[in-house]
C-alpha cells in the first residue's frame, strides 16, 4: 500500500472518463489498497482513481468512520424531489469550497475485488460523496456543476492559486 499524491485541476487525467475494470488482477488490488490508504485521513470524504493518476473506474470513501471502496460504480438512484445545496470541496481543487446542488439521496451499484455486487447508498454527505466520485470517474469536476455566476468565481479563484 502507498499513500498517493493527488492530481489537481489542470491535469488532463481528471478530465478523461475512466475505463471499466474488466480483470481484477494485482494492479487493481494495489489500486484499491492505495485508494483506501490515501482516503483514510481526516478531512477526506472520497477519492477517485483518476485523482491519483489511474484512469480506472474505482473510488474509495471515508464517511462517518467507515472506509470502503467500489469498482465500476454506477448511480442507479437519486432522490428526485429532495436536494442539498451546501458547500462542496475537492482534493483536486484544494482549499476551495463552493455551493453545489446535489441529490439528497444517492445509490451506487458496483463490485468488490471478488466480483461480488456492492451496493452503497446514503443521504447528505454520503450521497454527495457518491455523486462527486462518480462524476470524477466520468471526467467531471464539481466546479462543472456550479451555477454560472459561482463557477465564474471558482475559475477565478483557481487561476489565482496557479
Amino acid at each position: 500500500m502507498a499513500f498517493r499524491d493527488i492530481r489537481v485541476v489542470g491535469d488532463p487525467v481528471l478530465r478523461t472518463p475512466c475505463e471499466e475494470i474488466t480483470v481484477i488482477d494485482d494492479r487493481v488490488r494495489t489500486l484499491v489498497d492505495d485508494l483506501v490508504e490515501t482516503v483514510d485521513h481526516e478531512g477526506r470524504a472520497g477519492l477517485a482513481a483518476n485523482q491519483i493518476g489511474v484512469s480506472l473506474r474505482a473510488f474509495s470513501w471515508n464517511i462517518d468512520d467507515e472506509v470502503g471502496y467500489v469498482l465500476n460504480p454506477r448511480i442507479v438512484e437519486l432522490s428526485e424531489d429532495t436536494y442539498q445545496d451546501g458547500d462542496e470541496g475537492c482534493l483536486s481543487v484544494p482549499g476551495l469550497w463552493f455551493p453545489t446542488n446535489r441529490a439528497w439521496y444517492a445509490k451506487v451499484v458496483g463490485t468488490d475485488l471478488d466480483g461480488a455486487e456492492v451496493v452503497v447508498e446514503g443521504t447528505e454527505l454520503m450521497a454527495r460523496c457518491l455523486q462527486h466520485e462518480v462524476d470524477h470517474l466520468d471526467g467531471m469536476l464539481y466546479i462543472d456543476r456550479l451555477e454560472r455566476s459561482v463557477r465564474k468565481k471558482a475559475m477565478r479563484a483557481i487561476r489565482d492559486q496557479l
